[in-house]
């Protein structure tokens, strides 16, 4: 018979496979955002990973906020100002950055 102890273990168990499933998830939408700011950068993943935390720490939000708002921006063009203008000026500092459809710089 489980004593109170076993009962204790599988909910500290069940509590960590929960935050693990939350940290797949997060991870995820991290890793979206970086492919985004990549395109739009045409920077490197690395440069991409520092841009969001760029973001993040100038703009006090958590970084995985910063990535779903990114993510959002992707599917309704709507970015709070705030997150637009760091974001430009983040990658305006990785790199030559040319929005799609611009014609190419000579």
């Amino acid at each position: 018979m489980p004593t109170d102890g076993g009962s204790d273990r599988i909910l500290a168990l069940q509590e960590e496979v929960q935050q693990l499933k939350e940290a797949v998830v997060s991870h995820a939408v991290v890793d979206q955002a970086i492919g985004m700011v990549v395109a739009l950068g045409r920077i490197s993943p690395d440069r991409g990973w520092a841009v969001l935390k760029e973001v993040s720490q100038h703009t006090n939000i958590k970084l995985r906020n910063v990535a779903e708002l990114i993510l959002v921006w992707g599917r309704t063009g709507v970015m709070p100002e705030e997150i637009r203008s760091v974001l430009e000026d983040a990658l305006d500092r990785a790199g030559p950055t040319q929005i799609p459809g611009s014609p190419p710089e000579v």
